[in-house]
């Protein structure tokens, strides 16, 4: 990818990320929906490996591991998860969680790993995590395509339009949070981004063991190896839940 499409990607990250927030306020739910239920997950994960559980009506969360090939960069040595909601029998790329979180094709709150030059002493600091998701089939159909479409040139005939109906879609997504309560990690050992300078700080709050390694594979980076964690998830009003979920009413937003 050339600078000059990296920098037309990272206006639509922005712009859409900026929009999408006015439009909708800080985790709100549809206009209409007042009450929600509230149902909390807890799991664990080693590297490299994937943990997912059912939360009704055929939907699925899952927290996958990044693969470097499908990152911008292409980086080997990336490690850690992407938070993913999708159809059970999986509906392919993008996901309910990407599409309704943007930025896109930047830092984002959904990837728990060392992307975009954060450390793994970084990405831990940087907790909780807030997300949005998609609970429609046909939302998320929809929003596929016009995801396509923001991807080409502004200069597109359809790009204005598609842009206002994304916002529109993400304006009625449910909330979520992603917390990480305990971590086995390898530090990296490059300085701290200037924007990850705040995380860096923080992760002494995060419960986590140091794996240490030798000098000769250190890596600028580091590796998240383990991680525990909370999933706490809005869910519309009438959702039926699995059950070994124990759902209560709560608004429906954060």
């Amino acid at each position: 990818m050339n600078g000059m499409a990296i920098q037309q990607r990272l206006g639509l990250a922005i712009a859409l990320g900026v929009t999408v927030a006015a439009s909708a306020g800080p985790l709100s739910a549809a206009p209409t929906q007042l009450t929600c239920k509230q149902i909390v997950m807890t799991g664990e994960v080693n590297a490299g490996q994937e943990w997912k559980a059912s939360i009704g009506q055929g939907w699925v969360f899952r927290v996958m591991p990044i693969d470097p090939a499908k990152t911008p960069t292409g980086q080997p040595d990336l490690s850690g998860w992407d938070l993913v909601v999708d159809r059970a029998q999986g509906a392919g790329f993008p996901d309910a969680l990407l599409l309704a979180t943007p930025p896109y094709d930047s830092i984002n709150e959904r990837e728990i790993g060392t992307t975009f030059g954060l450390r793994s002493q970084d990405a831990i600091g940087w907790n909780p995590r807030s997300f949005r998701f998609l609970l429609s089939p046909q939302a998320l159909l929809e929003s596929q395509k016009l995801f396509l479409l923001l991807h080409r040139k502004p200069s597109d005939p359809s790009y204005a339009s598609a842009l206002h109906r994304m916002m529109e879609l993400t304006s009625r997504s449910s909330a979520g949070q992603f917390r990480i309560v305990d971590a086995r990690l390898t530090p990296g050992i490059a300085d701290a981004a200037p924007f990850a300078e705040n995380w860096a700080l923080r992760s002494a709050l995060t419960p986590h063991t140091v794996q240490p390694t030798s000098g000769a594979l250190a890596t600028p980076l580091g590796s998240l190896n383990w991680i525990r964690f909370t999933i706490t998830l809005r869910l519309p009003g009438m959702w039926t839940t699995p059950n070994q979920f124990h759902a209560v009413p709560a608004a429906c937003s954060e």
